[in-house]
Formats: structure tokens, C-alpha cells, sequence
């Protein structure tokens, strides 16, 4: 059987293209090595997401029960149901990804996938067993995994990646994190909500390096009053696995010398998964070289998501299967390339952003207005107890468009959809400013933060 396309691959752009291509009446079939629904579903994005809210419960519980006059005793949590949930959540949604193969009629073929010749894609089961299958269009969209420090390897005990650290059977006393990027962040939080000591090492001036850096502060501020030991501009020099525990190096403004802990989560960035077989031409990097309609060097195969290279985000791989399937299928069709995306972290406060920082602008010349209001002023947040943090918007001087926004707060990472379309729209200040924001609700912070960008804010 020819198929009109192959996805090797079945996460966010893998089984998005998939979905796309069947929407459009192509004969498709989807390679998938571990189980639908890829890294993000299964062992990245949902679950810990699942995780966060059960620290986050628990955080609300232990700390803030008094000011919304609840009392109790004896409040605990079992480790084992705390992951249990989070897998109970992925297992759920990667059932709904394989019920939607079967709705869309894709094949879902099990295994690890190849490019053997053009318009073959090889396929190798769990069991040994192997297959080729044939299609004029083939989707590289295989992802990627966490990189390790070439000095200490991953255990799976003592050194994990993300991914052993979302089902460690025993909580660590003691959890040293190199990386604070927003996975290095993200499980700093939910270790130290439960009562790990956390340390979180980071060899760049702020905490989550590429959002602004005023948004990196004021996180760096909260998650040490969390009681998360945060180490920044600080090198890992030396690294040791003990065995039973990890000795690391460091050295820095606030640190020189050898830390402990039974467990080390690295955080530092990701590497290319590529398939087997041919493969495409590569950046210096390891990553897919493509064109402007996702097109690799090979004829008939295109490449989408993660492999690429940057942005490495689940809501970008499912863009770019959109417009790779829709360039391929639909006649006019120009794909468009990303580039306006949000970026989110899911620690408590949240951060959330998209388009230029400030330093970004800066660094390019470019004349801007800063609209800036805390949550502390907005009814709905002093109301549900969350007025930590503020929303950052940055306008053009002459123009007065929107340029970039940047939040940290309660429900931040929904509050920038907003800010999303008014980026990609060239909103103004006027605009967002004509468009009523329901009261009361958190989204008010956006309304504010636009007029105060001209000093005409209201409420504070």
C-alpha cells in the first residue's frame, strides 16, 4: 500500500500532521518508537503540568489556608499518588491521540523508523520484526531528548534527566538542579514545594535566561522566598557520582565550593533524535536543515517540530505541522514560518511572554514606552489571594505597537494569549485599550498595563 504521507514521529508535530493530512483526505500512516502523543504528552509538557498542581495545592494548602479561614490538622501527602496521578493524566490523554489515528483512519504503527531509499520509510518493532512502508511524502518529526553534561552521565538514580525525575520512587532529601531554564524551574518548584532542599544552579545572570530580565529577578526573589537556593552566574567546574549521592562543583558570586545531594537533575537544553537510515542534510548542531516550506535536502521529505532546531516548544511543532501538510496538499498554499511565539513556564508565580524583551530592544536600537501594572492592583487577584508579580508590556514610541509582553503572576501563561494575537495583529495601545476586559477578572492587568504605558492607568 502507498501511502500519500509518512510521519515518523508521534508528538506534538508527528501526530498534528497526521490528524491534518487525514483532514484532508491523504492515506497516512504514523511511526511512533514510544507511544502517541510523543515526549510532551507522555513525559514532558501534560504531566508535569499535572505535577505542578498538585504542588501548587499543596503549597496553598500548607502556607495561605489561614487567610481563607480554613483550618486542619495533620495535613501529609503520599509521594507513589502524587506520581501516580501524573501518569494516570498521560496515560488518559495518549489513549485520546490513539482513538483520534483510529476516528482520522491513520495507521498507528508501532516502532522505529528509518529512511531507507526515497519514498521508503523502514520500520522496526518492538518485537524484531520489520517492514518497509511506501509514500510519495514522508515527515521527519522524531523530536528531541535531554542532553547530559559530558561529565556526568545519566543514572537514571542518582544523575536523571526530566524524565526520571517525573517518576522518582522515592523523594530525594536533597536535589541539586544545573539548568534554570523553565524544566530546571519548573521542578525546582514542585521538589521544594514537597520539602526537598533544592539548590538550582544556573551559569547565566538570571533565572530563566531568555525572558526579560526584570521577569527573571522578581521569579529569582520568589522562588528563594519559597526557600529554593538559587545560584546564578555560577560554572559547574567538577562533577562526582558517588554512587549514593552527587558531589558538585561550582563557583560563583554567592557559591565556591562542593555541593551534595542524592540527586542531580540536569537541565541544560536538548539534543536531535534523528532517524535512521539517510539522513537529511544538518545544521552545525545536529539539527534538520529546512526550507521555506519545511523541505529537507531529500526529495519528498520534510521536517517539523524539535528536529528543526528552536523554538523547542509542543505549541510551535503543531504550528509548523499545519503549515508543512497544508504546504504539501493544499494548491497555493505558502506555509508561513513561526515567527511570533509564547513562551510559558508553569511555576508558581507563572511567567509567561512573547515577542521582544526589553533587553532585546535595547540591543537593536529600537525607541519604546513600558506599560507596567502589579496584580496587586487589579480586584480580581487581591480577591482569589494571588497579587504577586505584574504584567510588562512594551509598546513602539512612535507607533505605540505592541512590541512584546511579559507577565509573571497567577494564570499568566493564559493571560498572554491575548498578547499573542495583538503581536501578530500589530495591535496599538488604543486598540487593546477599546476592547473591554471583563470585570473582575485577571485579565484587567492587560487593560491597565496599556494605559499605563501613556501614564493613564486607573487603578494604580
Amino acid at each position: 500500500m502507498a501511502y500519500d504521507l509518512i510521519v515518523i514521529g508521534g508528538g506534538p508535530a508527528g501526530y498534528v500532521a497526521a490528524i491534518r493530512a487525514a483532514q484532508l483526505g491523504k492515506k497516512v500512516a504514523c511511526v511512533e518508537a514510544d507511544r502517541a502523543g510523543g515526549t510532551c504528552l507522555n513525559w514532558g509538557c501534560i504531566p508535569t503540568k499535572a505535577l505542578l498542581k498538585n504542588a501548587e495545592l499543596y503549597q496553598t494548602l500548607m502556607h495561605k489556608a489561614g487567610e481563607f479561614g480554613l483550618s486542619f490538622q495533620g495535613l501529609s501527602f503520599d509521594w507513589g499518588s502524587v506520581i501516580g496521578r501524573s501518569r494516570k493524566v498521560s496515560d488518559r490523554l495518549a489513549g485520546g491521540i490513539e482513538f483520534l489515528f483510529k476516528k482520522n483512519n491513520i495507521d498507528y504503527v508501532k516502532g522505529y523508523g528509518s529512511l531507507d531509499s526515497e519514498g521508503k520509510v523502514g520500520i522496526v518493532a518492538y518485537d524484531g520484526s520489520q517492514q518497509v512502508l511506501e509514500g510519495s511524502n514522508i515527515i521527519i518529526a522524531t523530536g528531541c531528548k535531554s542532553r547530559p553534561l559530558p561529565s556526568l552521565a545519566f543514572n537514571g538514580t542518582t544523575v536523571i534527566s526530566s524524565k526520571e525525575a517525573m517518576v522518582l520512587q522515592d523523594q530525594p532529601k536533597e536535589m541539586i538542579i544545573i539548568g534554570a531554564g523553565a524544566i530546571g524551574v519548573e521542578f525546582a518548584y514542585i521538589y521544594n514545594a514537597f520539602g526537598t532542599k533544592v539548590t538550582l544552579v544556573e551559569m547565566l545572570p538570571n533565572i530563566l535566561p531568555v525572558e526579560d530580565t526584570e521577569i527573571g529577578e522578581a521569579l529569582e526573589k520568589s522562588l528563594i522566598k519559597q526557600g529554593i537556593r538559587c545560584l546564578t552566574n555560577t560554572k559547574v567546574t567538577a562533577t562526582a557520582d558517588e554512587g549514593d549521592h552527587v558531589k558538585i562543583t561550582v563557583e560563583g558570586p554567592k557559591e565556591n565550593g562542593t555541593l551534595s545531594a542524592d540527586v542531580c537533575l540536569v537541565a541544560i537544553g536538548i539534543q536531535p533524535v534523528l532517524p535512521g537510515g539517510h539522513q537529511p542534510e544538518l545544521t552545525d548542531r545536529g539539527y534538520i536543515k529546512i526550507g521555506d516550506r519545511y523541505q529537507t535536502n531529500l526529495p519528498g521529505v520534510y521536517a517539523i517540530g524539535d528536529i528543526n532546531g528552536p523554538p523547542w516548544l509542543a505549541h510551535v511543532a503543531s504550528f509548523e505541522a499545519f503549515q508543512c501538510v497544508d504546504g504539501i496538499f493544499v494548491d497555493g498554499y505558502k506555509p508561513r514560518k513561526v515567527t511570533n511565539f509564547p513562551g510559558c513556564t508553569y511555576c508558581h508565580p507563572q511567567v509567561a511572554s512573547v515577542g521582544k524583551t526589553e533587553r532585546a530592544l535595547k540591543e537593536e536600537g529600537i525607541e519604546y514606552i513600558v506599560g507596567k501594572i502589579p496584580f496587586v492592583a487589579i480586584g480580581k487577584a487581591v480577591a482569589a489571594g494571588e497579587t504577586e508579580g505584574f504584567a510588562k508590556l512594551l509598546y513602539g514610541k512612535k507607533h505605540k505597537e505592541l512590541l512584546g509582553a511579559h507577565i509573571i503572576g497567577d494564570n499568566a501563561t493564559e493571560l498572554i494569549a491575548e498578547m499573542g494575537l495583538a503581536l501578530d495583529q500589530e495591535l496599538t495601545i488604543d486598540d487593546i485599550h477599546a476592547t473591554i476586559h471583563a470585570h473582575p477578572t485577571m485579565s484587567e492587568v492587560i487593560h491597565e498595563a496599556s494605559l499605563a504605558a501613556e501614564g493613564h492607568a486607573i487603578h494604580f
